[in-house]
């Protein structure tokens, strides 16, 4: 493999696209049926607590029948076969990078399998509905329970750590985003800084693509392998 000390592999929804979990552009898939204002912004959660469970309900029942596909795979063996760090972190709420094996993962909007309590704090893995009359475990209030997801204008989770390693690596992925959202979407710049190389692993050119040094398009599946198995074949990528 090329010398790459610390590698930072930042995914997003095109990567679980083939497994079924449709992207916010998917023509007729579920957050088209929704205005995101309603459904994924502390406001919408405010003004209709009941419709913002449903919606997550029905995510959460969706995502738990999904399976890993090549590319989680194939991410998750860069990091058990590449002998410096691998950071993945992920847009996604899912737990597809899990069942493939990633360890190193921050899920830095969050986790649908987790709920998450604003009155006291807790939070904890959770895989059944949440209704707005569910109470918090440990404190007993209702109306609290959220999933625990980053909504809009919340702050992602993990930031300082996120940005300590863009600093300091010498290679940066872009895997199923659309580089639209922000502050996902400057993390190829802070790597940049950083004089790491930066590739753009994407359906189609992202609305970034001019700040990456390359990229190769086409479906997730074919292109993350690919890529991975170049890496880890000591080719040059």
């Amino acid at each position: 493999m090329a010398s790459y000390h610390c590698i930072v592999i930042l995914t997003g929804a095109g990567l679980s696209a083939e497994s079924g979990l449709g992207t916010f552009r998917d023509e007729g898939g579920i957050w088209t049926k929704y205005d995101l204002a309603d459904i994924a912004t502390p406001e919408g959660f405010a003004r209709n607590p009941a419709l913002v469970q449903d919606f997550y309900n029905a995510r959460r029942m969706q995502a738990a029948e999904a399976l890993p596909n090549a590319a989680h795979l194939a991410l998750a063996r860069l990091e058990s076969e590449h002998a410096g760090t691998v950071l993945t972190v992920t847009q996604n709420v899912d737990c597809l990078h899990e069942a493939a094996g990633t360890s190193e993962l921050i899920h830095m909007h969050g986790e649908l399998f987790k709920a998450w309590c604003p009155a006291c704090d807790w939070r904890d893995a959770w895989r059944s509905d949440i209704t707005p009359q569910t109470p918090c475990p440990a404190c007993g209030k209702t109306g609290s329970l959220r999933p625990d997801v980053v909504w809009f204008g919340e702050m992602p989770y993990r930031m300082d750590e996120i940005y300590s390693t863009l600093g300091a690596c010498d290679l940066f992925i872009s895997i199923g985003t659309s580089g639209s959202v922000y502050p996902a979407a400057g993390f190829v710049v802070e790597a940049a800084r950083a004089r790491a190389r930066t590739i753009e692993l994407n359906l189609e050119p992202s609305e970034g693509a001019s700040l990456f040094d390359d990229a190769r398009h086409g479906p997730a599946t074919k292109v993350v392998p690919a890529f991975i198995d170049q890496l880890l074949d000591e080719k040059t990528p």
